[in-house]
C-alpha cells in the first residue's frame, strides 16, 4: 500500500532527480530556482500544490555582521544587515546599508522608513512580485499563489553564512543523524528569508523569516523511506481526516510534521527505521504529536526559541483538536484507513509481499499521471530566458556523465524548444534573403529538438512550421505520421485507465526509464506562446490574451484541413473535417479539461466557417461557450458576434 502513496524508492530519487536537472537549468546568475516543499522533498502527493523558491542571488545581499560587509567592487544593488534585536525568534529585520542607485528599477520602493532608518519591507517586496505576476496571483502567506491554488511562488533573499540564532544546532546532536558531512553542507549554504513577519507584530511589514529549506531539503534526502513513509502518512492523516473537521482545519500544517519527524530522527538511531518498524515508527511520531498539541510546544528544529506553536494553539480549538487526536490514536495505526485515499487501497497490501513487476509498473504510472509534475515542467513565456535555459540545457547534456540526468536534461530542452522556436522571426520585412535562410534553418534546427518530450506534439509543432512556410506537403507527410500515433494506448494528461496499466505490464520491461515511457506513451497538449511566430493565421485570435493550450489530435486534423484548404483539395478538407467530428463525439484523446475540450469545438467551429458554412460553426461556438463560459479566454465568444454580423 505504501508504494502507492509515495511510490518506491527509485520513484523518490527519479522526482529528486527531476527537480534538481530542471532547477539547474532554470536557474540563472539573478535568480536561483529551488523546488520546494513536499514534491521538492520527493512526495508526489495526491492534492499538493508545487512550491517554488527564487533566490535572488545578485540584485539583494544580506549580511548578519556588519564587519563582513565589503561595498567595495560589490556588484549587488542593495546590501542589507540583519537585526533580531526586539524580534521574535527566527525573523529579522533587514536594515538597508548600502544602495547602488544606478539600478533603474529603484529599489528604494521597497524601502520603509522606522527611527530614521530604512528597512526592506516584506510586504511592499510582496507587493511588487504580484504586480509583476499574472492577475489570477493572489498572496498567500510568503508566496505569490494562483486562485486555483495549484503553485506557490515565494521571492526569497539569500544570507550566505549561518545565522547565529541557529548556532547551538552545529554542536546540539550527539547522535549519528545528521552526519558531519550533511551538518557541514547545510550550514555552508546559509539561510534564506521570506517575505512574511509575525502576525500581530507592530511592525510585522518590516519582519522576514528566516527559512532553513534549503537545509530541510538535505535532511529529508538523508531519510531512508521508512522515516518518508512515515512522514507521507502524518501528512495525509492530517490533510484527509484531521483538517476536515472546520475547528481544526487551520490548526496544523505539514511544517509542524515535518519538524516533529526531525527531532525524533535525532534522537533514534538509523537503523530503527526499517520496513519492519514502520507502524512503531509512524505511531511514536503520531504520539509525539498529540504531546505537542497537549503542552502546546513544538520547537522549531533549528532555533528550538521559536515555539512554532505559540499563539496558534490554544482556547477551545486545541482541546477539540487534541479530543480529536486521542480518538484516532485510540485505533492505533488503522487510523489511517479514516482516509480516502489510504481506505481504496486493499489494506492487505500493508503486510503483502507485492510483486516486483507490479512495483516498477505503479512507479511507472505515478508520473504519467501527476498534476504536479506537469506544473513543474512547463517552462518559461520569456524569450530572453528561454535562450538562456536552451543554452544552459546544451551545457549540461554534454556535461552530465550519467545517462539518467542526460535523459532528464534532453527531455525538459525538447519541451522548451518548442517554445524557444516560436520567437523565431521567419517572415520580417527588415530580413534579407540570407538572413531569411539562416532564421528558417535555426528553427528547423530546435523544432527537431522538440520531438522527444512525447509521442506527437512535437512533430506537430513541426509541421506547423512547414505550414507556416507554405510548405503543405511536407506538413501533410509529418501530420500523418502523428495521428498514426495517435492509437488508444497513448496518455493525455492525468488521464489514465486501466488498459494502460494493462499495457504497461504487457509492453514494458523493468529497465524503461520515465523519460522513455513519456516518449513511447505520453501525448502533450500543443502550447502556443503569445505572439508565437508557429500558429496558423486562423488562429491568431486565441493568443491575443495568453498562452493558449490545444489538443494534439484535435490540432492534427485542423492542420491537415487548412493543408487541404490551401491545396484546393476540396475532398481532402471534408474528410478531416468528418474524422474531425467523430474524434470530438468520442472524445479520443481528448484530455478531461474543460479549457481544451471547449477549445476542441471553436476549433471545429472556426474550421466549419473557413468552409462556408456558417450555421454548423455558429453550433459549434455555442456549444465550446457552453462548455467553457469565460470571456477573457475563449474566442467563440468573439467569433459567434463576428457570426451575427454577417
Amino acid at each position: 500500500m505504501c508504494q502507492n502513496i509515495v511510490g518506491t524508492e527509485n520513484h523518490v530519487k527519479s522526482i529528486r532527480l527531476m527537480n534538481a536537472v530542471r532547477d539547474r537549468m532554470k536557474s540563472t546568475k539573478r535568480d536561483i530556482v529551488i523546488t520546494s516543499g513536499s514534491f521538492g522533498e520527493g512526495l508526489d502527493m495526491s492534492g499538493s500544490d508545487l512550491d517554488l523558491m527564487f533566490v535572488t542571488a545578485k540584485d539583494i545581499e544580506v549580511y548578519e555582521n556588519d564587519e563582513d560587509i565589503k561595498t567595495d567592487n560589490n556588484s549587488s544593488d542593495v546590501i542589507l544587515s540583519m537585526e533580531t534585536d526586539d524580534v521574535k525568534a527566527g525573523f529579522a529585520q533587514l536594515l538597508v546599508k548600502h544602495v547602488k542607485h544606478t539600478n533603474p528599477q529603484n529599489p528604494c520602493k521597497y524601502f520603509e522608513e522606522l527611527n530614521g532608518k530604512h528597512y526592506l519591507s516584506s510586504a511592499l517586496y510582496k507587493q511588487y512580485q504580484l504586480a509583476n505576476t499574472c492577475s489570477n496571483s493572489v498572496i498567500h502567506g510568503p508566496c505569490i499563489s494562483d486562485k486555483e491554488g495549484m503553485y506557490d511562488k515565494a521571492k526569497c533573499l539569500h544570507c550566505r553564512t549561518w545565522t547565529s540564532q541557529a548556532s547551538q544546532w552545529i554542536t546540539r546532536s550527539n547522535s549519528s543523524w545528521p552526519s558531519y558531512n550533511v551538518k557541514q553542507s547545510i550550514i555552508k549554504h546559509g539561510v534564506l528569508f521570506v517575505p512574511i513577519g509575525v502576525k500581530g507584530s507592530p511592525k510585522e511589514d518590516i519582519e522576514w523569516r528566516i527559512s532553513f529549506s534549503v537545509g530541510e531539503k538535505f535532511l529529508i534526502n538523508t531519510f531512508t523511506h521508512t522515516q518518508l513513509i512515515c512522514y507521507a502518512l502524518l501528512k495525509i492523516l492530517l490533510k484527509h481526516v484531521i483538517a476536515t473537521c472546520i475547528e481544526c482545519e487551520n490548526l496544523l500544517c505539514s511544517y509542524f510534521l515535518k519538524t516533529i519527524i526531525f527531532w525524533i530522527s535525532e534522537e533514534l538511531p538509523q537503523s530503527i527505521w526499517k520496513p519492519e518498524n514502520l507502524i512503531h515508527c509512524f505511531m511514536r511520531c503520531f504520539s509525539r504529536l498529540i504531546y505537542s498539541v497537549d503542552y502546546s510546544v513544538c520547537l522549531h528544529y533549528f532555533i528550538p526559541e521559536n515555539n512554532l506553536f505559540e499563539n496558534k494553539i490554544e482556547g477551545r480549538a486545541r482541546e477539540i483538536l487534541l479530543g480529536k487526536l486521542y480518538t484516532l490514536h485510540s485505533y492505533g495505526w488503522r487510523c489511517i484507513l479514516f482516509s480516502d485515499q489510504i481506505s481504496n487501497i486493499h489494506v492487505s497490501m500493508w503486510m503483502n509481499h507485492i510483486e516486483p513487476h507490479t512495483l516498477h509498473t505503479i512507479e511507472l504510472a505515478k508520473p504519467v499521471n501527476s498534476k504536479l509534475l506537469y506544473l513543474a515542467i512547463e517552462v518559461s513565456d520569456s524569450f530572453e530566458e528561454d535562450a538562456i535555459v536552451y543554452k544552459r540545457g546544451i551545457h549540461q547534456i554534454v556535461s552530465y556523465h550519467q545517462s539518467s540526468p542526460k535523459y532528464m536534461c534532453t527531455y525538459y530542452l525538447s519541451k522548451l524548444c518548442g517554445q524557444y522556436a516560436q520567437y523565431v522571426q521567419l517572415n520580417s520585412s527588415r530580413n534579407n534573403n540570407k538572413q531569411q535562410y539562416k532564421q528558417y534553418k535555426s528553427c528547423l534546427c530546435t523544432l527537431l529538438q522538440n520531438i522527444y518530450h512525447d509521442s506527437v506534439s512535437g512533430w506537430l509543432m513541426l509541421a506547423s512550421f512547414f505550414y507556416k512556410a507554405k510548405q503543405y506537403s511536407n506538413a501533410l507527410h509529418i501530420i500523418a505520421y502523428s495521428i498514426s500515433k495517435c492509437t488508444p494506448e497513448k496518455v493525455c494528461l492525468m488521464d489514465m485507465s486501466g488498459s494502460h496499466f494493462r499495457f504497461f505490464d504487457l509492453q514494458l520491461s523493468k529497465k524503461t526509464s520515465i523519460v522513455q515511457l513519456w516518449k513511447i506513451m505520453f501525448i502533450d497538449s500543443l502550447k502556443f506562446a503569445i505572439n508565437s511566430q508557429l500558429i496558423p493565421n486562423e488562429l491568431q485570435m486565441e493568443i491575443e490574451n495568453g498562452i493558449h493550450y490545444i489538443s494534439s489530435i484535435v490540432y492534427a486534423y485542423f492542420l491537415k484541413m487548412l493543408c487541404h484548404y490551401h491545396l484546393n483539395n476540396v475532398i481532402g478538407c471534408q474528410d478531416c473535417l468528418q474524422t474531425f467530428q467523430l474524434v470530438l463525439a468520442e472524445k479520443f484523446l481528448i484530455e478531461n479539461n474543460r479549457p481544451l475540450y471547449s477549445g476542441a469545438y471553436n476549433i471545429l467551429g472556426i474550421a466549419l466557417q473557413l468552409l462556408g458554412d456558417n450555421e454548423s460553426a455558429r453550433q459549434a461556438f455555442m456549444r465550446s461557450v457552453d462548455i467553457y463560459p469565460n470571456n477573457e479566454y475563449n474566442t467563440a465568444i468573439k467569433r459567434l458576434s463576428f457570426i451575427g454580423l454577417m
